[in-house]
């Protein structure tokens, strides 16, 4: 399906089987939680004129992916000494890699630093070329730890055609071959899930919700509007 191509509600069905019948997309919202709640907020026009608020909620469905994300990883068992004695406990083995693309990504990516508060990060600065036929990515910017057998955790809180998380992603391998790759949005597109799992067959993905699809523009409907706008403000 081409990216620029509005979908039907049979095409966003089909995703969401799709999604469903692959163990490797999770959606974190498909049972009721309080992400739910965070997730309703982020989208409600009234409640996205606090901006204060609507970074927190990013930051709290980070946090939540990060929970969910972690029973995915690796833990030894270490003792540790209490005030009464010992206890046997387990331990992350190693914390992964967070990386995020600016700008829009990075209450997002705080919520996952806070609980992997021992993780280093990375950075892209990528961005869409308007005003283009096909949706057009480009990357200026990078700065990365070595990726070489860690876990990474790509994080951007929209997936629309998934052009820009994959072009990320790329480019990141010049700082290594992680081990294990994780991808975390917080609203995808049928488009973007079907984009990103074909393209990056070794990930997991795990998202809040998909949504209907994408417009003529490439952007999510109903999606949220502008990420980056709402949690920083209007760019020129």
């Amino acid at each position: 399906m081409d990216a620029l191509t509005p979908p039907s509600a049979d095409s966003f069905a089909t995703a969401a089987e799709a999604a469903a019948a692959n163990p490797r997309v999770h959606v974190v919202c498909a049972e009721p939680s309080i992400a739910n709640h965070f997730l309703a907020e982020l989208r409600d026009v009234t409640v996205q004129q606090d901006s204060l608020r609507f970074r927190r909620n990013l930051q709290r469905l980070g946090e939540i992916m990060a929970y969910r994300i972690s029973s995915q990883l690796s833990y030894t068992d270490k003792t540790v000494k209490t005030p009464l004695g010992e206890s046997s406990s387990k331990h992350l083995h190693d914390f992964p890699v967070l990386a995020t693309v600016l700008r829009a990504g990075l209450p997002f990516h705080q919520g996952f630093l806070n609980y992997f508060d021992q993780s280093p990060s990375a950075f892209a600065a990528a961005y869409r070329i308007e005003g283009t036929a096909q949706v057009q990515v480009q990357v200026d910017y990078l700065s990365a730890p070595s990726l070489d057998e860690r876990v990474l955790i790509l994080v951007d809180p929209m997936l629309a055609s998934g052009k820009s998380l994959v072009q990320t992603y790329r480019a990141m391998l010049r700082f290594g071959t992680p081990r294990q790759i994780h991808i975390a949005a917080v609203i995808a597109s049928p488009q973007g899930v079907e984009y990103v799992t074909r393209e990056i067959p070794e990930a997991t993905l795990w998202v809040a919700a998909i949504d209907e699809g994408l417009n003529e523009q490439a952007y999510i409907i109903p999606g949220l509007g502008d990420a980056g706008d709402l949690s920083y403000g209007s760019k020129l």
